[in-house]
């Protein structure tokens, strides 16, 4: 799902290189940060527990940043952690940058969590630091599902402060900080079977494919427990076509999105996200509605790049048990069935796949309980709040 537009409530789709936008997307963390402090916390020196040191310095001497302390340093995916730095002036600032924490794939700079806020909770904008005192900020983030990396600094509209010394950031004046998480909790895997016959896509999901075809549960997108409510999952495929069915259990069917492309992200969904050759850039998401409204969108990269021109090709059915868009009463749920064309896919390795091919992929249901809280649910648990978190897709073997 997508950013500012979706809730998890979901953000802007664009990483641009400047500036500092927040583009998660899913349902929001449960994890409660730590209260704000009363005041900024002014000091003499930073503690000497830290687990980052730094002193690179911003604006060619300006600033200084001393490091960051970690508590916990090692935690489980999705657990809060707490993160407190300390930064010096080393000269009177100017008012008006605002700071900013990300967290980001140490390979690609891609952005994992973002914690942007107010320093020291906005008691302590950069303009109003003593010179020669150390000050500190305290907030939390969770620990990504993969190692991520800490960076950090200043903004000011479209600007970053600069960063004094390269070889301090990534050339985007984001200085680096600590790493974060340790080795991630285990993939899921999902062994698609040949149909010896295509179903008939009517959203009925009595084909004989479908009896045999291996099911799978989703499960909740943040930390893998038990969802509220029942979406259970089966794939298939043949020479032309990947061949997906949903089984949704919902008490009350409903969608206002009518036309293709809309952001029916924002309302009840299943859907797909499939990258081919398993690179974790390009990949294809593909989306139904209760309603049978369809979208479809090609990435080149994480988040970035989204093309709604691109068009999957897939014939999709949907079957409603009980009233769509009455809530009065109580339905069973919805069931869904998508065919997709392998042509039509980035960067397929082989067509048609191959025995043994592994692509990467995820399975996701969003839910809005009593049309208020959003439940997110994935075949791959992310632990992060972004339905993009690619090193977390689980692995389709074609058998």
């Amino acid at each position: 799902m997508r950013p500012p537009f979706r809730l998890l409530t979901l953000l802007s789709l664009t990483l641009l290189a400047t500036g500092c936008r927040d583009e998660q997307a899913g349902p929001k963390p449960r994890a409660k940060a730590l209260p704000p402090p009363a005041q900024a916390r002014v000091l003499d020196a930073a503690p000497a527990d830290l687990t980052w040191r730094s002193g690179a310095t911003f604006a060619g001497g300006g600033v200084r940043y001393l490091g960051t302390r970690v508590s916990p340093p090692v935690a489980v995916p999705g657990q809060p952690v707490q993160l407190s730095h300390y930064f010096e002036a080393l000269r009177p600032m100017p008012q008006g940058w605002e700071f900013f924490v990300h967290v980001v794939d140490p390979s690609t700079g891609q952005m994992m969590v973002n914690a942007d806020h107010g320093f020291a909770a906005g008691a302590a904008p950069l303009g109003s630091w003593p010179v020669g005192k150390v000050v500190e900020d305290v907030h939390t983030v969770p620990m990504p599902p993969s190692p991520g990396r800490v960076v950090l600094g200043f903004w000011q509209g479209d600007a970053r402060l600069p960063v004094d010394d390269p070889s301090a950031h990534m050339g985007d004046n984001r200085i680096f900080g600590p790493q974060l998480g340790g080795a991630a909790p285990s993939l899921p895997e999902y062994s698609v079977r040949r149909a010896a016959k295509a179903p008939a896509i009517d959203g009925v999901l009595d084909d004989a494919v479908w009896k045999d075809a291996a099911p799978v549960v989703l499960r909740g997108s943040f930390d893998g427990r038990p969802a509220s409510l029942r979406t259970e999952a089966r794939l298939a495929y043949d020479d032309q076509h990947l061949y997906v069915a949903f089984d949704v259990e919902d008490p009350d069917v409903w969608g206002t999105l009518r036309k293709r492309d809309e952001p029916i992200y924002e309302q009840e969904v299943v859907e797909i996200f499939l990258d081919a050759n398993a690179d974790g850039r390009t990949y294809n998401e593909m989306q139904v509605s209760p309603h049978n409204v369809t979208f479809d969108a090609y990435f080149p990269a994480r988040r970035q790049g989204m093309d709604l021109g691109w068009d999957s090709g897939m014939t999709t059915a949907v079957k409603v048990r009980g009233t769509l868009d009455e809530p009065s009463d109580r339905d069973e749920g919805w069931r869904v069935e998508m065919r997709i064309p392998f042509a039509r896919l980035a960067e397929v390795p082989h067509l048609p796949p191959a025995k043994g091919d592994r692509w990467r992929f995820n399975l996701y249901r969003l839910e809005h309980l009593e049309r208020r809280q959003v439940e997110g649910q994935a075949f791959s648990p992310l632990f992060v709040g972004d339905f993009h978190a690619l090193p977390r897709f689980g692995l389709l073997v074609f058998e």
